[in-house]
């Protein structure tokens, strides 16, 4: 525990400054130095600590209004004062307003040694009561993924053996399958499950977007860098960080994320400073990452780091007996969203959702469960009430020329997610800006 327990001294005597620093540093602490209280202050806009030792009196910005502007910053980081001008009245003054604790000059090793475990034990007693809340209020992340068949009590099995390692998890599967799912439930039931979830969309970003999002940027590093940036790795330190579509990255990316994986160091853009980070990769992806290999698209060498345990998910079409569990849970979800009575689902409604093809998985069944009860009219969902009842002995034959079907399978896919882009593009398998160059190119237009 010392040595993730990071500690700012502040004080304007260097002899009490190095003496403390040498003590603490002993003992495995992460040491930072401050000689006033303006400096303290700066300091705490870029880095945060969990204790700092103060001194009450010091020139300038005293040991109480230097406290007052940490406090605003840093609420949760804990004050220990140090005063050689020790009263009642200054001691409860310093905790009223802040303080931890306090300590008398001139003080000893042991002294301090006992100070600062009591703020640690009290920091980990305060965690836990926050985590244990959280854990009685928020149900298990296995709630969230329903199934009853056997490849999903399979990957209910992997999750539990997989979830309390720190191994990387590859998860697979079509659009709408429930892969970030399945990263929640690795993360929420593993050790690091107090601890950050941070996920992102690969796919969704451009290459210098997306490098700057993993890896955060300095201040000035580029135009409109106006401030210093964390990136998603460092807020997921201690955590988990969810890499979806890893598929789409490009190559250089890929480089840039290999080495990371490898070294659990990188620096932010512009930054010369290494970062050393403690991060659990999970990613998935809908791609045939082994034909993107072959087709000089992917890195091996990445795929075979990313591929330590491997969790595939398979298609809705695949595990239909899952169908009415999931349409169920669906409905209870969304009667409670709107404040609904729960609505039944008629025998010839629950045979179309057999008979469908599910080109969207799951994604699309709860669109389609949400669809019926919001525009259904009676106290059950019936087949008039779902979208491909209509459709089915209507549709036109398929064209026979590639890029015409291609056209009517995208306006299609636009048109079941009411030209939403980002969602169509994702289930297309493609970015968005891919998408935006077809809609473009086949004169897509939206109807009115």
């Amino acid at each position: 525990m010392n040595k993730k327990t990071r500690i700012l001294i502040v004080d304007d005597e260097t002899a009490i400054r190095e003496s403390l620093k040498d003590w603490l540093l002993e003992d495995g602490y992460s040491i930072d130095l401050a000689s006033c209280g303006e400096d303290a202050v700066a300091m705490a806009g870029e880095k945060n600590w969990d204790i700092i030792v103060l001194d009450l009196k010091m020139p300038g910005m005293d040991g109480l209004e230097t406290m007052e502007r940490l406090k605003e910053i840093r609420p949760e980081t804990e004050i220990l004062m140090m005063t050689a001008f020790a009263t009642i009245d200054t001691a409860v003054k310093a905790i009223k307003q802040g303080a931890f604790d306090y300590l008398v000059k001139p003080f000893d090793p042991d002294e301090v040694d006992m100070q600062i475990k009591k703020i640690v034990t009290h920091k980990q007693l305060v965690m836990e009561n926050i985590l244990l809340r959280q854990q009685l209020e928020d149900k298990s992340r296995y709630d969230e993924i329903i199934g009853r068949s056997d490849s999903m009590q399979e990957i209910f099995d992997l999750i539990s053996r997989v979830a309390p390692t720190d191994s990387t998890v590859l998860i697979t599967g079509e659009s709408g399958t429930g892969k970030e799912l399945v990263a929640q439930a690795i993360h929420g039931n593993s050790r690091r499950c107090y601890m950050p979830f941070i996920a992102v969309n690969c796919g969704a970003l451009p290459d210098s977007l997306l490098e700057s999002e993993l890896f955060g940027y300095e201040k000035g590093a580029f135009t409109g860098a106006e401030y210093t940036k964390k990136g998603r790795f460092e807020l997921a330190d201690k955590g988990t960080l969810f890499l979806d579509e890893i598929g789409d990255i490009s190559l250089k990316t890929q480089v840039e994320l290999l080495r990371v994986l490898q070294q659990r160091e990188f620096r932010r853009l512009g930054g010369q400073d290494l970062i050393n980070v403690d991060v659990r990769i999970v990613a998935a992806t809908n791609r045939n990452l082994q034909n993107a290999i072959r087709e000089k698209r992917f890195r091996d060498d990445l795929y075979y780091r990313l591929n330590v345990i491997s969790i595939h998910i398979p298609p809705l079409r695949d595990r239909k007996e899952d169908i009415e569990l999931l349409s169920e849970a669906f409905i209870r979800r969304y009667c409670l969203e709107m404040n609904k009575e729960e609505r039944k689902i008629t025998p010839n409604a629950k045979k179309l959702l057999q008979d469908y093809d599910w080109p969207g998985n799951v994604r699309e069944l709860e669109n389609i469960i949400e669809r019926a009860l919001v525009i259904g009219r009676g106290d059950k969902i019936t087949e008039e009430d779902l979208p491909f009842s209509k459709k089915t002995d209507t549709l036109p034959p398929l064209p026979k020329s590639l890029k015409l079907m291609e056209k009517v399978h995208i306006e299609r896919v636009l048109s079941e997610n009411d030209w939403n882009i980002s969602r169509s593009a994702q289930d297309l398998g493609i970015d968005r800006q891919t998408l935006y160059n077809k809609i473009e190119k086949y004169n897509i237009q939206k109807e009115d």
